[in-house]
């Protein structure tokens, strides 16, 4: 198989919880051990850095690689789910898995894969740490895909943990309460390994606290509450002060790794120049300016359009398409009145119907159109839009991912 032929298989062959959703979740972590020990383990030929979290951990993911990639080191970093091309989720100094990486770990695999019935997680995840084993890099930053005990990333022993923060999202799976989900995150704490906490958030402190001492790490702390000063990044966004935080106490208890504050001050203001972020408060275009934001659960929406409203405009357009597995009616409700939408249906199965967006968009006040395609429904708002209107598109990551 080529390149487009592998990744077309991976995609079709292979339970993928961004399309199919929960019946795609493997709530184990012994098919990935399994396949690890068919490699070799390579996990275990790296360090690594373990980030968690319900919002945020992509940002800090990118964010930990571009500080260390300006130290100096040869820096893994994997994420997900991945925008436009599959092989943005395996990159090491910013640098996509080439192709040829790609089709041949597949055809060394397939037929073990198959035998196994790996999910696509389970199967990226093993891709990723085989790369960097290979290449040999001297720390990867391994984002968690969902919650984080059963996560399949949750084979790695790292030298710090990272968890970003608490909010409602993926409850079918991880629970209800915010102290059910701190628990399920809170799995990926280690013994003898140091816990970050970006946010301090009352109600789930005891959580992280309690977990932290029976899986006896080696410490914990919460970075609002240690981390003093005011750090700058290229991300945009004031949302993300919370994360520069946490980044920071994160790398403070890296040991092993020289870090100065220099690296420090150019790694997080260059972090889309030395790890390809996109999606994150991205401004696509001027006059009208267009911001696109992956934001898609309740407290990403509500800091998003914190950050919308802080915009000068004249008119605001609003290109919405969602997930059904997220509190589509909260986020909704969330939605500014003043604007003019464009809704539109995501090509993945589980996206919410134009419809349904349309029905709830009534009952909100909310002014607009749906239509057949996001491509289409952008393509209008730019049609509508003078140059001194600002034109958002968001609500999901897939909404994004189709217009760039």
């Amino acid at each position: 198989m080529d390149y487009k032929e592998t990744v077309t298989w991976m995609f079709e062959q292979l339970p993928m919880y961004q399309k199919e959703g929960i019946q795609a979740l493997n709530a184990k972590l012994d098919k990935i051990k399994a396949f690890a020990r068919h490699l070799g383990d390579p996990q275990e030929r790296f360090k690594s850095i373990h980030v968690a979290g319900t919002n945020g951990k992509g940002s800090s993911s990118h964010m930990l690689a571009s500080v260390l990639q300006q130290a100096g080191y040869k820096v893994g970093l994997y994420t997900s789910p991945h925008l436009s091309d599959f092989r943005e989720r395996i990159k090491i100094n910013g640098t996509m898995i080439p192709e040829s990486s790609v089709v041949d770990f597949v055809s060394r695999h397939k037929s073990y894969m198959e035998g196994l019935g790996l999910s696509f997680f389970e199967m990226t995840v093993a891709m990723a740490f085989e790369y960097f084993a290979t290449e040999s890099v001297d720390i990867a930053i391994i984002e968690v895909g969902l919650g984080g005990r059963f996560d399949a990333t949750n084979i790695i022993t790292p030298e710090v943990c990272l968890i970003t923060n608490i909010s409602k999202d993926h409850t079918q799976i991880l629970g209800d309460t915010l102290e059910a989900i701190a628990f399920e995150k809170a799995g990926v704490i280690k013994q003898g390994v140091p816990v970050v906490i970006s946010e301090y958030q009352p109600k789930v402190v005891q959580v992280f606290k309690t977990e932290a001492k029976n899986k006896e790490a080696s410490s914990i702390c919460f970075a609002s509450t240690t981390v003093n000063g005011v750090y700058k990044t290229d991300l945009m966004g004031a949302y993300q002060q919370q994360n520069l935080k946490g980044v920071v106490a994160t790398l403070k208890k890296l040991e092993g790794f020289e870090v100065t504050e220099e690296h420090l001050r150019l790694g997080l203001k260059n972090v889309v120049a030395n790890t390809g972020l996109r999606g994150r408060w991205q401004v696509l275009g001027e006059a009208p300016k267009i911001i696109a934001d992956t934001a898609h659960n309740v407290e990403g929406i509500m800091l998003v359009i914190q950050q919308v409203k802080a915009q000068k405009y004249r008119n605001l357009h609003m290109v919405i398409g969602m997930v059904a597995d997220k509190e589509v009616s909260k986020i909704m409700g969330l939605l500014p009145k003043k604007a003019i939408y464009y809704f539109a249906q995501p090509q993945i199965k589980r996206a919410v119907d134009t419809d349904a967006l349309l029905a709830l968009a009534v009952e909100e006040k909310l002014q607009g159109s749906g239509y057949a395609s996001v491509v289409e429904a952008f393509a209008r708002a730019k049609e509508n839009a003078t140059s001194d209107d600002l034109i958002f598109v968001g609500g999901s990551t897939f909404t994004v991912a189709e217009i760039l």
